[in-house]
């Protein structure tokens, strides 16, 4: 006792409750009396709990404020008052009642941390005083003392002190961990609270719901025991150690079928992959078994392994069927969180499903990634916004307790649990030991309730192992030889739960039976259980992806805009009702805009842009427009939605010409994202890749900030259609121009996108007119080919008066791909060709026009991939006595279009040509930062347009 009284006077200096802190505490529950709402939750719950403590006199009377009572004893001592002398015996038992409620509160604060949740029991319980009753001075005295329990959901509003541990022990300290109380909503504290003190944290499930949970773990086990003994060294990163997760997955859908769940998304890294397209998602094993044979189809231009393909089915569960698909994904850990994210915000736009009630994403980590991987905080950061919540996402940890190779704490993070990062977003967290798969089902369901409920991310995180290394090549006792020898006596979870229900009386060959059943099954390439897939299921909401399949990229598509379909769409989003109050520069860019709809004006770039997106819309088909400040535009150009410079709250007072144009138009969506890359453009890029019928756009703040996503980029945008088919119209605005504002402001790195650019996979373009963004952006649409669209935009001629176009180019023509030189030459005087893309294009001409150099041509490559050869060799054919090529760019010799374009250029030459370079030195930085440093640059590699080829010749 004397060691636990030290322990607890130790804490008396710097708990809450103690020492200094007095006054303040005084003060908050003064606030408290006063009014409950003021103080924080924290304080509101301990508060509360102390009104279900009674007086010392025995009485239940409510509390009142003290300070007043305080005076008046104040006043009496001052006129020589009394003293008041209190019982020492009911002073101790007051504080044995509030140390009863401090009890209550520990243990589902950190219950969790003595639960008993690792199959491998490699580590002691950690030390929690908060948890053991002497902490608080309780002794075994106590045990039978009954306390006020009524804040509880045990069911008694009254429990003995040694009741009530078992009762605490029993919810918070199992086989299942929950961690809550970090919420800030009192309402689903009290909802956590009742799900699991009402029922102790144990299931109870019937007969029937055991032998399908063993049914599960056995069709877990056996298939990858068949594949291991059938396809040696094969790697199919097995799932052995941690098959419950398949019994918990299986509930999922079920429960979601119940709940009205219509759609489930899956992303999910390779662990227990194929073990979920099998027992989950009901592709036959024969089919499995193909890609392992390399028997199945290999008709993709690349393809990609057998544990990166996606997958869809429709299952039909307890609610009805539930359609299922599992996201395409590469090596790249949790990169496909985003992904699935952007593919359900997509389902749920075309439902009217604004709550996610119809369509569920669910997302599946490696504990190690989960932990580790950055683009896990950018993704849970979109989860509440406006433009990105999905309704909530279920969260499942395989957490096998080791990355690869590394399993000491030490070295896996600096969180107490991997599942830490989500208490950014309050996320609840339920830890569940594997080898009790029916409270890991149990707690799935909880889980599933309480998405369904609050529309919040929730996790359940299985805590299970690896029984075979990293892959199946591996030897993983070569650096965890403790716990490889606690894997190797694990008799596994199957087993130990079969041998359970044998021990319930539900059949001593139950578990041995279905073994055989599974391995008979698998030996026909069938499912252990009747086929659960529907075949010929269609929904409504499917998308036919048929239209848009094998098309040309040639083929143009009619973008121009009758002349009188013009200017009403332009008369509408240019009048802006009275209720609204622009700032008056904004006020005067919609003034100009109106000149411009009705050809008073040349049209601007940020007019072109609107008029796309305005007759698009009016035309049926949706915009999707999001990234950082893309509503006004990194360069203020853009002006999408209108504040009302009176308005009285944070909340309201905007307005979007763009949501005005027309009755029953289709949505005009724009969205000013957080401060991410990553997860932003693979949402977008998932949102794009389940709905071709909708312009999805994702602009950089500025162009250079993509490599902040170039995972998305290489692994997705690039490679998505000839690694898994998957065909995506996405479309990537990428501000880009070197203009002096240093490394970070000027280049998009338009040498990647070409560096990826092949099979036809993507359209690279860099627009130099109003009419070009235009006609590119319809044309997007307008035509069925759907592919990536990169646009290198500009930044200085958004604003340029040489960049703007006349209206006759937006009601005539298309985009187009080569722009011919606009100046009357002598083509037959014409001596040197320069060829050129972007903004350099209007430094070209200047000094043209300073040299009077008529002898000089300049081609504009708007459309740099696929390269435009044809329309390129016309142009080219006009000049018959040039002999020169020059190709200019802004960027450094090693960057920019150079290295790719020369080829396609020498490909069109004639005999006698030669092709030479103008534009800055290779570099290592893609810019200068020092202003006069680029002004000479500049000056450099124009003059250099004009003078005598220098360096490297290309020939013909």
């Amino acid at each position: 006792m004397s060691e636990t009284k030290s322990v607890y006077t130790a804490y008396q200096g710097n708990t809450y409750l103690f020492g200094g802190n007095a006054p303040y505490v005084e003060e908050m529950y003064e606030n408290y009396l006063a009014n409950p709402g003021s103080v924080p939750d924290s304080w509101r719950e301990y508060f509360d709990a102390l009104q279900h403590v009674p007086a010392v006199d025995g009485s239940s009377a409510i509390d009142v404020p003290h300070l007043p009572v305080i005076n008046a004893f104040a006043q009496r001592a001052k006129q020589g008052g009394t003293k008041v002398v209190m019982a020492s015996a009911d002073a101790e038992m007051g504080r044995k009642r509030t140390a009863a409620q401090q009890l209550i509160a520990a243990y589902r604060n950190v219950g969790q941390r003595w639960a008993d949740l690792d199959p491998l029991k490699r580590t002691e319980r950690p030390n929690i005083p908060e948890l053991d009753p002497a902490f608080y001075g309780f002794t075994d005295s106590d045990q039978e003392t009954v306390f006020d329990t009524s804040n509880t959901f045990f069911g008694k509003n009254a429990m003995p002190l040694r009741e009530l541990l078992n009762a605490l022990r029993a919810t918070y300290c199992g086989t299942l961990g929950a961690e809550f109380m970090y919420t800030s909503d009192q309402t689903e504290k009290r909802w956590w609270q009742q799900k699991l003190e009402s029922i102790r944290s144990k299931p109870n499930f019937n007969a029937y719901q055991k032998k399908h949970i063993l049914d599960r773990l056995t069709a877990a086990e056996g298939l990858e025991r068949f594949l291991h003994t059938k396809y040696v060294g094969q790697k199919r990163f097995s799932l052995e150690g941690g098959e419950t997760f398949i019994a918990a997955i299986d509930e999922l859908i079920q429960s979601a079928g119940e709940k009205g769940v219509q759609e489930i998304v899956i992303g999910m890294a390779h662990r227990g992959r194929l073990n979920v397209l099998v027992n989950a998602m009901g592709k036959l094993p024969k089919d499995l078994f193909a890609e392992f044979d390399h028997t199945a189809p290999e008709d993709l231009p690349a393809g990609d392994v057998k544990y990166h393909q996606g997958f869809s089915s429709d299952i039909s569960t307890r609610g009805g069927p539930v359609h299922l698909s599992l996201a395409f994904n590469p090596s790249h850990l949790e990169i496909v969180n985003p992904v699935v994210e952007g593919s359900v915000r997509a389902r749920m736009d075309r439902r009217a499903d604004p709550l996610g009630k119809q369509v569920l994403p669910v997302l599946v980590h490696g504990d190690a990634a989960f932990a580790g991987q950055g683009v896990n905080q950018e993704t849970l950061a979109l989860a509440q916004t406006r433009g990105y919540s999905t309704g909530g996402t279920v969260h499942i940890i395989i957490n096998n307790q080791i990355g690869f190779t590394t399993s000491d704490p030490r070295d896996m993070g600096s969180t107490v649990y991997c599942t830490d990062i989500v208490k950014m977003v309050e996320a609840p967290v339920l830890h569940v030991n594997a080898d009790d798969p029916e409270t890991a089902v149990l707690a799935m369901q909880i889980a599933l309730e309480y998405r369904m409920t609050f529309n919040k991310d929730v996790v359940l995180d299985i805590i299970c192992f690896r029984k075979l290394g990293h892959n199946e090549q591996d030897t993983p006792s070569l650096t965890q030889p403790l716990m490889y020898k606690k894997i190797g006596a694990h008799p596994g979870t199957r087993k130990l739960f079969a041998d359970r229900l044998a021990a319930q009386g539900l059949g001593d060959t139950l578990g041995d039976d279905m073994v055989k059943a599974c391995r008979a099954a698998l030996d026909a390439g069938k499912h252990t259980d009747s086929d659960p897939v529907l075949t010929n299921f269609k929904t409504q909401f499917s998308v036919d992806w048929a239209p848009f399949l094998n098309q040309k990229w040639t083929d143009a598509g009619s973008t121009a805009l009758p002349l009188a379909e013009w200017k009403r769409i332009a008369e509408k989003i240019t009048t802006l009702p009275s209720s609204v109050t622009p700032h008056q520069l904004v006020k005067n860019v919609y003034d100009n805009r109106a000149a411009m709809g009705r050809g008073d004006m040349p049209v601007d770039w940020g007019m072109g842009e609107h008029m796309a997106f305005a007759s698009l819309v009016a035309s049926g088909y949706p915009v999707r427009l999001s990234g950082e400040d893309c509503g006004r535009g990194t360069f203020t150009h853009r002006h999408a939605v209108i504040h009302d410079q009176n308005r009285e709250k944070w909340d309201i007072g905007t307005y979007v010409p763009l949501q005005n144009v027309t009755e029953n138009q289709a949505p005009f969506v724009v969205i000013d994202s957080i401060l991410s890359e990553e997860a932003v453009l693979g949402f977008e890029y998932g949102y794009a890749s389940n709905d071709p019928n909708t312009l999805v756009i994702w602009e950089a703040q500025f162009g250079d900030f993509a490599n902040g996503a170039q995972v998305v980029i290489d692994q997705f945008i690039a490679s998505g259609e000839v690694k898994w088919g998957r065909v995506n119209g996405l479309t990537l605005m990428l501000p880009h121009g070197y203009e002096g504002q240093g490394p970070e402001h000027s280049s998009a790195r338009l040498e990647r996108f070409m560096q990826l650019a092949a099979d036809t996979n993507m359209q690279i373009v860099q627009p130099t007119t109003a009419s070009q963004i235009f006609h590119v952006l319809r044309r997007q649409m307008v035509r069925n080919l759907r592919k990536p669209l990169i646009i290198f935009t500009p930044k200085s001629l958004l604003r340029n008066k040489d960049a703007t176009s006349p209206l006759s180019e937006f009601t005539k023509g298309g985009f187009q791909t080569v722009i011919p030189e606009n100046k009357a030459l002598k083509a037959d005087k014409v001596k040197r060709i320069l060829i050129c893309s972007g903004k350099v294009y209007y430094d070209l001409v200047k000094k043209r026009e300073e040299l009077d150099a008529d002898d000089t041509a300049i081609l504009r490559a708007e459309q740099l991939y696929p390269f435009p050869h044809k329309a390129f060799a016309t142009e080219l054919k006009k000049y018959p006595n040039a002999t020169e090529l020059i190709w200019t760019q802004d960027e450094p010799q090693n960057q920019g279009a150079w290295f790719f374009v020369q080829h396609y250029i020498h490909e069109n030459m004639t005999e006698g040509q030669r092709l030479g370079y103008s534009g800055r030195a290779a570099s290592a930085s893609p810019a200068v930062g020092y202003s006069h440093l680029h002004q000479e640059q500049q000056k450099a590699l124009v003059d250099g347009a004009f003078g005598k080829i220098k360096g490297f010749v290309l020939s013909k």
